[in-house]
């Protein structure tokens, strides 16, 4: 055709599974580096809001998931809805000293050796929601009907068998990429924090917020928000 000229170049493969986030769902083909993802020493989840389009692709993939039985345990929120679209989606950051686990007066909430902090035990939740009122991240939901606290896992019983959390295997731009931490760096321009001032208090994290600048302080502070200063 005229004033077009056709490309000799051959575009990108898109086999690169590994650059491209799209991963097997066979947990012996999932490795980086030899690395399997059952390592959690090794690989890290990482939160983008900024990629963030508002597809709840990740909402509905996560009621998919085996063990939660039709119930999302991830939040998709609206940022400022009155005057922007962004959204942004909130899962469990899986605090080192989780505050819902201190606050919960039948000892409902573990924490396991690899950093996961689980949903609330069956046999102990009394559905009191001081979990729910303590999370600096508004994580914890206690169903009503079941009267128990349930929350992202981090798809535990996808993870420890070598596969993706289910959010992160749908996501459309990565928002939630679960990959190796050593490799972050080089994938995303952001830098990720896990570590957040909560008031007075300093809370560290397993999953990482990706962020433009990860030598500023994060204030998470609702007074604050509501008066103005933020």
């Amino acid at each position: 055709m005229d004033g077009i000229t056709a490309s000799t170049t051959p575009a990108p493969a898109l086999t690169n599974f590994d650059e491209w986030g799209f991963l097997s769902e066979s947990p012996s083909a999932i490795r980086e580096n030899g690395t399997p993802l059952t390592n959690f020493d090794e690989w890290g989840f990482f939160i983008d809001p900024n990629r963030c389009i508002g597809c709840r692709s990740c909402v509905a993939a996560c009621a998919e998931c085996g063990t939660h039985k039709g119930r999302p345990m991830i939040h998709l929120d609206e940022m400022d809805r009155l005057h922007s679209p962004q959204t942004t989606p909130t899962v469990c950051m899986h605090c080192e000293d989780p505050i819902c686990a201190q606050v919960c007066p039948a000892d409902a909430i573990k924490r396991s050796e690899d950093g996961v902090v689980h949903a609330s035990q069956k046999p102990r939740c009394i559905g009191c929601q001081n979990c729910e009122l303590s999370c600096p991240f508004g994580v914890p939901i206690v169903f009503s009907g079941l009267e128990q606290m349930l929350k992202c896992d981090l798809c535990y019983d996808r993870t420890s068998e070598g596969l993706k959390p289910m959010c992160a295997t749908v996501c459309p731009s990565q928002a939630l990429l679960y990959a190796p931490k050593a490799e972050i760096s080089r994938m995303r321009a952001a830098q990720p924090v896990r570590e957040f001032l909560v008031g007075g208090l300093t809370v560290k994290t397993k999953n990482a917020l990706m962020v433009p600048d990860p030598e500023a302080p994060l204030f998470l502070d609702a007074a604050l928000l509501i008066e103005g200063d933020l």
